[in-house]
């Protein structure tokens, strides 16, 4: 009975991690359907017979993005829209532009781990740890370094150099998501109560208030 509870167990432990990326696909590709009206987790098929060497390939990734906003970056996605062939692979790409001082902001992908890689400029990296340690763990990159941020945890960006800065980051879903913090939680809609922003950051609701107001 025990040796049974205990298979029983690492069945369950395996078929967790199995679960905790994209499915494999079950055929060569399934390049997305983009006008398709079924709704599935991923996205319909297009017809195999009808792909091209455009259902795999974008342009334009070299273009500097414009990172004249409040936080001084611009993120350009290469996901299912640019590139539909990668419906299913589980992989996407984005290009990060940093102007002098400029953050890409706390933020969390809920379904990919992302590796990053500097191509122009030094950047601080960092993370936090799950609760209860909260643990910050940071770095400064330069041009060819690399740092990965695992799945789900809170990690940001910000350049530290004197002139721009850009990065390239490979995450492991072909729809990683993205939640960014002060967005999600002073910027939602409906609004959360000040009251409870105001105890859970041991602010005044005036505080929270003013900075809603911003969002």
């Amino acid at each position: 009975m025990v040796k049974f509870i205990v298979l029983v167990g690492l069945l369950a432990l395996s078929f967790c991690f199995a679960m905790a990326a994209d499915h494999s696909p079950l055929q060569d590709f399934c390049v997305a359907q983009s006008n398709s009206q079924v709704l599935i987790n991923g996205l319909a098929c297009k017809n195999p017979s009808m792909v091209q060497a455009s259902d795999f390939s974008f342009s334009g990734l070299h273009i500097s993005g414009n990172t004249s906003n409040a936080v001084g970056s611009r993120v350009t996605p290469v996901a299912t829209t640019q590139i539909p062939g990668l419906n299913t692979l589980g992989i996407s790409l984005v290009r990060i532009d940093y102007a002098p001082g400029g953050i890409n902001p706390p933020h969390t992908h809920p379904r990919a781990t992302e590796i990053l890689t500097v191509i122009k400029g030094s950047l601080e990296v960092g993370f936090v740890t799950s609760n209860p340690d909260n643990r910050l763990i940071s770095k400064i990159l330069h041009k060819g370094d690399m740092f990965v941020f695992p799945i789900g945890l809170i990690h940001y960006q910000k350049n530290v150099g004197k002139g721009n800065a850009m990065a390239i980051a490979g995450l492991s879903s072909q729809n990683p998501g993205v939640i960014t913090i002060a967005n999600a939680v002073f910027g939602s809609k409906l609004a959360i109560s000040s009251d409870i922003l105001g105890k859970a950051f041991q602010v005044g609701k005036n505080v929270v208030s003013s900075i809603q107001s911003e969002f």
